[in-house]
C-alpha cells in the first residue's frame, strides 16, 4: 500500500509561510509520496515559490508537482519550476516519472491540462485562429497524457496529476458559465483509453471532490474543496492490479 498526500491550489506566499511549512512537515511523516496539483503560488512570483521550496527542501519523501494557471500569471513559470526543483520537487510538464515505494513502482504522468469545456459547452476546433490555438493547446496536453501512460505501462501503479479538470463532475458547484475555463473532457480521453489507477487535479475551488472516468477515480484536491492542507489516499496494488480509496486526512 502506498500512502499519497495530495493538495492543489496552495497559493503560497510569504504571508502563509508558517502554515505551509507546518503542513508539509506534518504530512511528510504520514505519507510515502506528496503530489501537488498546481497553483503552488499566489500570483506566480519567484519569492512565493521559495516558500514551497523551503517547505520541501528537507523532506525525505518524493514530491511531484505540476504548475497551475496562477504559477504562469507573472510570466515567471520557468523560474518557479527551477526554484522548487532545487529543493527536490519533481515538476512534471507534459512529462512523467516513476519511483519505487513499498516494493511497487509508482508512475506519475503530470501536465497542467487546459481549458475547453465539457459536453454541451465545449470549444470546437473551428473559427478564429486564436480560438483554434486554444483548442490545439489542449490537444497537446491530452497527447502528453497519452504518451506518458504508454511510457509508464510497466509501472505497478499509475497516477495522472493535473491542474485543470478532466471531467465535469468535479467542477460541479462552480457557475456553469465558467466550466469551459475549468478544464476539458478531452483530457479524459487518453486516461480512459490507456488506463490509470488514480487521477488528481485542482483549480475548481468551488467544485466537487469526487468523480470518475469509467471506473478510474478522479479527485479534485484543491484545498478549498477538501478543507484540509492535504488529503491522504491509500493506493493498494500488485503487479497489474490496484485499487484506490480515500483514507483519513493528514492535516
Amino acid at each position: 500500500m502506498i500512502r499519497i498526500a495530495a493538495a492543489g491550489d496552495l497559493h503560497a506566499s510569504e504571508a502563509t509561510r508558517e502554515r505551509v511549512e507546518r503542513a508539509f512537515a506534518t504530512v511528510a511523516e504520514e505519507s510515502d509520496v506528496i503530489l501537488l496539483a498546481g497553483d503552488l503560488t499566489t500570483t506566480g512570483e519567484p519569492e512565493q515559490a521559495k516558500v514551497v521550496a523551503d517547505a520541501c527542501g528537507e523532506l525525505e519523501v518524493p514530491v511531484f508537482a505540476v504548475l497551475g494557471n496562477h504559477d504562469f500569471h507573472a510570466g515567471r513559470a520557468d523560474d518557479i519550476r527551477a526554484i522548487v526543483e532545487v529543493a527536490g520537487v519533481h515538476v512534471l510538464a507534459r512529462s512523467w516519472s516513476s519511483c519505487e515505494i513499498a516494493g511497487l513502482e509508482l508512475g506519475v504522468v503530470g501536465t497542467k491540462g487546459f481549458i475547453g469545456g465539457f459536453p454541451g459547452s465545449a470549444l470546437p476546433d473551428f473559427g478564429e485562429p486564436l480560438l483554434r490555438q486554444v483548442y490545439a493547446e489542449t490537444s497537446r496536453e491530452s497527447e502528453a497524457i497519452a504518451k506518458g501512460l504508454q511510457e509508464l505501462v510497466h509501472c505497478d501503479l499509475r497516477i495522472v496529476l493535473l491542474h485543470y479538470a478532466p471531467i465535469q463532475a468535479t467542477v460541479e458547484g462552480e457557475p456553469e458559465g465558467i466550466h469551459v475555463l475549468l478544464g476539458s473532457d478531452r483530457l479524459a480521453t487518453p486516461i480512459a483509453e490507456y488506463g490509470a489507477d488514480l487521477v488528481l487535479h485542482g483549480h475548481a475551488h468551488a467544485g466537487s471532490f469526487q468523480g470518475c472516468i469509467g471506473k478510474i477515480p478522479v479527485y479534485n484536491v484543491a484545498v478549498h474543496v477538501t478543507g484540509r492542507d492535504f488529503w491522504i489516499f491509500d493506493l493498494e496494488g500488485a503487479r497489474g492490479r490496484s485499487e484506490a480509496h480515500v483514507d483519513g486526512p493528514a492535516a
